[in-house]
């Protein structure tokens, strides 16, 4: 259950992803809404398993941040209502991973390890992060999803 890729001195854990979950998101990449919405992920340290935390819908980037913990990390899927300059709506589904300073360097490798498995998992493509919750605004995003168009 428990994969272990040997680094020179440190061994990075890799979660496996809670089936679950993989569930959850499969039906979040085909929802037909068009607000925005959010699936918080944390990793459950004793199962060595990455878990759903919460879901939220009609969420902005300004209300996510609030419930995202400032000292740990999270892995976030959302699902945003993008204006684009000339008038086009798309739903871009951007992996976000909040890693922000200060939390346990163990916490920290946990989630690093982990992240790229859950973003195959997820199959996405707009995969940012941040070292503070501050962090996440609409501006930010904006200028994260503009390198897309």
């Amino acid at each position: 259950m428990l994969n272990q890729e040997r680094g020179q001195s440190d061994s990075l854990v890799v979660c496996d992803v809670d089936p679950e979950l993989k569930e959850t998101l499969r039906k979040f990449r085909f929802r037909k809404e068009t607000n925005n919405a959010a699936i918080i992920m944390k990793v459950d340290k004793d199962r060595q398993m990455v878990v759903l935390e919460d879901e939220f819908q009609n969420v902005s980037p300004e209300e996510l941040k609030l419930e995202l913990p400032e000292r740990q990390p999270r892995f976030v899927v959302y699902s945003y209502k993008y204006v684009h300059d000339d008038g086009r709506v798309s739903y871009p589904l951007c992996f976000i991973f909040s890693s922000p300073v200060g939390c346990k360097p163990e916490q920290q490798m946990m989630y690093a390890g982990s992240k790229n498995r859950l973003v195959q998992i997820a199959e996405l493509t707009k995969v940012f992060e941040i070292r503070t919750t501050d962090d996440l605004t609409e501006t930010w995003l904006k200028e994260k999803l503009a390198f897309f168009r």
